[in-house]
């Protein structure tokens, strides 16, 4: 026996790194085939995540080799833990040392991942959170309301130290000078205190009624304004309801410059309804036909008369000519002496039918109905029959009509109410209505003029002008007097001529108008505030053929503008049947 085996047993020989590298994937294989022999089943069954953590399994410790140049660190078991490999009868041969990988081991099979935990960052934080946001809302909404608390004191000192202020003007200027009843609508910031119209001043003067209450402020005018003016309106000391210092509330606009409506008829058959300025160097054709009778006026229609050969047809349009519509009539018949009522939306005329005879036919009967072409046309009665109309007008701001029949009964109707006929007596003619009075002028039958009281059916006679230029043919009223058309006559009470004279409301009269005995004036009327007057005049009438129209005229007619306030004549057209006029001429 050698000395050598005999020799006791020395330290083991240092490895190289390659061959402790080479042992530690061979015990790692052994392991591996030793687990998926014997125990392989339960760690298949056993999810990662339920193995113990306990001190089975091995603690890892950090190797770090001797060598210093080397940065790689290896986990190595501890020296106690350490059990060298038993040989393996396998033929199972490490992998070469010069590429070291290390076996893997059989991945386990796979199993549904259990669910994932929140993790507790992420999880949704409970109150605290919440009411973090909470507390910043409140906060931006306290102060939010707090802004407008300190907006709304300040206003309110504001209004305490200055008083009441507009903040809204409502007007139409355009209306105010075709119609009566236009209103200015003041809005204030604050509710006011009662307004008494002794506090409210208009510039020009002009006359009003007052309505107020809360913060509004409305100022109707009872009579149409002047064109082309500015206007003023004052309401002194207005003060808030619950007190402070007292405003002046203060506002103004302007009217625009008028314009007028007038017929022009052509013996060729070519009729016109054009539109001008004052001055007539604007004037446009809004509506021809080969045979206009007659037309109306309203702040924004136009009603048509035109004359065929079956009869009258009724057209309403707007003021440009546009949108034309034909109103229903009662039948087959002729239309005539048209009116409107821009206040009650109606048109009235008078309707005769085609076929007429002593026993058939209805002739010169009343019938009104409404612009808008909604309702069937109305014929008036009286009595409970329907009644022949000698002559009629609307009465200004209403719906209602006054006409005197053939047996001379003067009677009044409302067509916005169901009152039924009012009689007022008998008369012979109607010589016109005061615009925002409810008062007509009337020719009784023994000849007397009166002004007469349509609301309580009181008359007084109308007073005499200085001087005195005798009976009137017609009498038109407007705003501030009348226009009175009156004729001069010789010794042996022959015509020598005919004048338009002006008598405002203290009786003097001044004449705009004269012609002499080879002209004729037909008719005057005002603008709808007083401020102008058309007069129409047919000269040489000796040489003036009349026309073969239902409503037969001079062929050459003149429209002669005036300017009442001071009598000078602006422009003279050629034409009649002015817009400001509620009724055609009559000859």
């Amino acid at each position: 026996m050698s000395t050598d085996d005999q020799r006791p047993d020395g330290p083991a020989a240092p490895r190289t790194r390659a061959e402790l590298r080479a042992a530690r994937e061979a015990e790692a294989a052994a392991a591996s085939r030793s687990s998926s022999e014997d125990g392989g089943a339960d760690r298949d069954e056993t999810p990662p995540a339920a193995r113990p953590t306990g001190g089975a399994r091995p603690v890892r410790s950090t190797f770090v080799p001797p060598d210093a140049d080397s940065t790689t660190t290896f986990a190595a078991h501890s020296s106690a833990d350490y059990v060298p490999p038993a040989p393996s009868t396998t033929d199972y041969t490490p992998p070469a040392p010069e590429k070291p990988k290390p076996a893997k081991a059989p991945k386990p099979a796979k199993t549904p991942k259990p669910a994932k935990v929140p993790k507790p960052e992420k999880a949704p934080r409970p109150e605290k959170p919440a009411a973090s946001r909470d507390s910043r809302f409140l906060l931006a909404l306290g102060a939010v309301l707090g802004i407008l608390v300190l907006v709304g004191a300040g206003l309110g000192v504001v209004s305490l130290t200055q008083g009441p202020r507009i903040t809204e003007v409502q007007v139409d200027p355009a209306e105010a000078i075709e119609t009566s009843g236009s209103r200015v609508i003041l809005t204030a910031n604050q509710s006011l205190a009662a307004i008494d119209e002794s506090q409210v001043t208009v510039e020009p003067a002009v006359p009003f009624t007052l309505d107020a209450a809360g913060r509004g402020i409305g100022i109707r005018f009872t009579v149409p304004l002047d064109d082309d003016t500015e206007y003023t309106v004052n309401v002194a000391d207005a003060v808030g309801a619950g007190g402070g210092p007292s405003a002046t509330l203060s506002t103004s606009f302007s009217t625009p410059p008028s314009t007028i409506f007038l017929l022009r008829r052509d013996a060729d058959g070519n009729d016109q309804i054009f539109r001008t300025d004052l001055t007539g160097e604007k004037a446009q054709a809004v509506f021809a036909a080969d045979k206009i009778n007659d037309f109306r006026a309203t702040s924004s229609q136009l009603v048509v008369s035109v004359e065929e050969e079956e009869g009258s047809k009724l057209l309403v349009m707007r003021r440009d000519g546009t949108d034309q519509r034909e109103l229903e009539l009662p039948g087959v018949g002729y239309v005539g002496a048209i009116q409107v009522s821009e206040r009650g939306g109606l048109v009235g005329y008078s309707y005769s039918d085609k076929e007429l005879s002593d026993t058939e036919g209805r002739a010169s009967v009343l019938v009104t109905q409404s612009l808008s072409g909604d309702d069937e046309p109305v014929v008036t009665e009286v009595g409970g029959k329907e009644a022949n109309i000698f002559v009629w007008q609307f009465v200004p701001d209403s719906a209602a009509v006054l006409f005197i029949d053939f047996d001379g009964a003067l009677s009044l109707v409302d067509r916005s109410s169901d009152a039924g006929v009012q009689s007022l007596g008998l008369a012979t003619t109607i010589q016109g209505i005061s615009r925002g009075t409810y008062t007509a002028i009337v020719e009784r039958l023994d000849g007397s003029v009166v002004e007469l009281n349509l609301a309580d059916g009181s008359e007084v006679p109308l007073e005499a002008s200085t001087p005195d230029y005798g009976s009137a043919i017609t009498i038109t009223p407007f705003p501030g007097g009348t226009l009175r058309h009156v004729v001069s006559r010789d010794e042996n009470g022959l015509p020598i001529g005919q004048a338009i004279v002006r008598v405002d409301d203290e009786g003097a009269a001044t004449p705009l108008v004269e012609v002499d005995s080879t002209d004729s004036i037909l008719q005057a009327c005002a603008s709808p505030s007083g401020q102008y007057a058309a007069v129409v005049i047919a000269p040489e009438l000796a040489d003036n053929p009349y026309d073969q129209m239902l409503l037969p005229l001079p062929e050459n007619l003149e429209t002669h503008l005036l300017d009442l306030r001071t009598g000078d004549e602006i422009v003279a057209l050629t034409g009649f049947d002015a817009s400001w006029c509620q009724t055609a001429p009559q000859f």
